[in-house]
């Protein structure tokens, strides 16, 4: 493998890495360089949450501008380069946990190389990929495909990923959510998972639990292990499944997903995603022992609309502040780990901060801040709530959201809309996903608004379609009887 020849897009990739360093401007140009260069791209595992972290963020504007067109900003270059050079960073990033040279593969490369591929020459996405590792290094095979990544896949899932956007894998099973969780799925068993804190890291946490009025501990109550958690945080992944639709939708670039559930729709809870992707990867000869992902987007997100979509509230605005700025320095504390938060240890005095926080936070829900209904609806979902009953944290989890969504809250609503979709924590119901999402998009919540406009557009073309058919059978029986009246006619004459 190592002596394989180089291709062009090794040189490319070679070239764009170079001029990102040395901060030359890429040729045609790349979207959100100075964004890039603020992610601190220093290929570590980390630094690819602060890419998805960055992606995140350009979905959410480009929903709110109104510009959330993937056909459009595929045809621009600037885009694809912007793409293209996160792809090859990745690509980087998870061949040095391997010690390995990043070997990158184009369309033709892969369709040589690679023949039962099932490459679709029109997907971006799949145009390219990188080989990673040197199979016949670890387990004597040579030419398979165990240790390709198609690295733009993860990319536009968390660009465009949503409900009924399909993004299947071109090696099977479900895109993962974003570069970090697709990258540590395949990092070695040689990581080693123990993790100490630098003492600037764990005074800089004490010191900001102070100044919110938490007792400064000493450096060593903060640690990180290996804690065996009988709540996955896997199963919280919010990677869509796809819904499968009409292709004469497809083509037209629209959503092609209706809001009610036709036999030819199959719609599968977000939360087998990820068990999906485990199931592709079983055939990788080496396993990671341990098994890495970042705090679920699902919840992410949530935190993120809670501080940028402004909800009056009326009641326990204080018990809810209070609440917030603890539980903010925990959550920045564990966005900072090469951990997944299950993985994430604090001694027992933080803990019991973050139990007076959670306290604050249910005194405030129960007074009717629909904020603190959301945040707290988080924690018992996640399994880090007041509850230590799994199922009674997530029964509790899923009563403050539908709370919260009553009180015309539309960061509950969209929630609501999810867990119904997905099935999680509730029975799967399309009928209350579509009300749901309608009402979070009534209120005001503008990806909402975005994905019902797209669905009527596609309920209007399905509309459309239909009556064409109807109308051209009904010409083709009118046709049909003026010819046996014809020759009726001529029969009789």
């Amino acid at each position: 493998m190592s002596a394989s020849p180089l291709t062009p897009l090794d040189y490319i990739a070679a070239g764009y890495w170079q001029d990102f360093l040395a901060g030359r401007f890429v040729a045609g140009g790349m979207a959100y360089e100075a964004e890039l260069h603020r992610c601190t791209l220093d290929e570590s595992l980390a630094s690819l949450q602060r890419v998805d972290t960055l992606l995140s963020q350009i979905r959410r504007d480009m929903v709110k501008s109104g510009s959330w067109d993937e056909a459009a900003l595929l045809i621009d270059e600037r885009y694809r380069n912007f793409m293209v050079f996160l792809a090859f960073y990745a690509g980087r990033v998870l061949a040095q946990q391997w010690q390995y040279t990043p070997h990158w593969f184009g369309e033709f490369e892969l369709r040589k190389r690679y023949p039962t591929l099932p490459l679709l020459t029109d997907d971006f996405y799949q145009h390219m990929a990188v080989v990673y590792r040197d199979d016949s290094e670890v387990n004597n095979q040579f030419n398979t495909t165990e240790s390709l990544f198609f690295a733009l896949e993860p990319i536009g899932m968390r660009l465009f990923g949503h409900i009924d956007r399909p993004f299947q894998a071109v090696q099977g099973g479900q895109v993962a959510s974003g570069l970090y969780q697709a990258v540590t799925a395949r990092v070695p068993n040689a990581i080693n998972n123990s993790y100490t804190l630098p003492l600037d890291d764990a005074q800089s946490f004490d010191k900001k639990l102070t100044e919110v009025g938490v007792t400064q501990h000493s450096r060593q109550d903060i640690q990180t292990d290996n804690i065996d958690n009988s709540y996955s945080h896997h199963e919280l992944q919010s990677t869509p499944e796809p819904v499968k639709a009409d292709t004469v939708l497809a083509k037209a670039n629209l959503s092609t997903a209706s809001l009610e559930s036709p036999p030819v729709q199959t719609i599968t809870a977000e939360t087998t995603s990820v068990v999906s992707s485990q199931a592709a990867l079983k055939e990788v000869a080496v396993k990671p022992t341990t098994k890495f992902a970042p705090t679920p987007e699902l919840f992410t997100q949530l935190l993120i609309e809670l501080d940028e979509i402004d909800v009056a509230q009326s009641a326990g605005k204080t018990e809810y502040e209070q609440a917030r700025k603890v539980l903010d320095q925990f959550e920045q504390y564990i966005a900072k780990q090469e951990k997944p938060r299950a993985q994430v240890a604090f001694s027992q005095q933080h803990l019991a901060a973050k139990q007076q926080a959670l306290a604050r936070l249910q005194d405030a829900a129960h007074a009717g801040n629909s904020a603190a209904m959301l945040r707290l609806a988080m924690y018992e979902l996640l399994g880090e709530g007041i509850n230590t009953d799994k199922v009674a944290g997530m029964e509790a989890g899923v009563e403050w959201v539908k709370q919260a969504a009553s009180k015309n809250d539309s960061r509950a609503q969209r929630l609501l809309s999810k867990l119904y979709y997905q099935g999680f924590g509730v029975p799967q119901d399309m009928t209350n996903g579509k009300y749901w999402l309608e009402q979070a998009a009534e209120n005001g919540h503008v990806e909402a608004a975005s994905l019902v406009s797209q669905w009527q557009q596609a309920q209007a073309l399905i509309s459309t379609q239909k009556q064409e058919q109807h109308s051209l059978k009904r010409y083709q029986l009118l046709f049909a009887v003026i010819i046996v009246v014809a020759i009726l006619i001529f029969i009789i004459v």
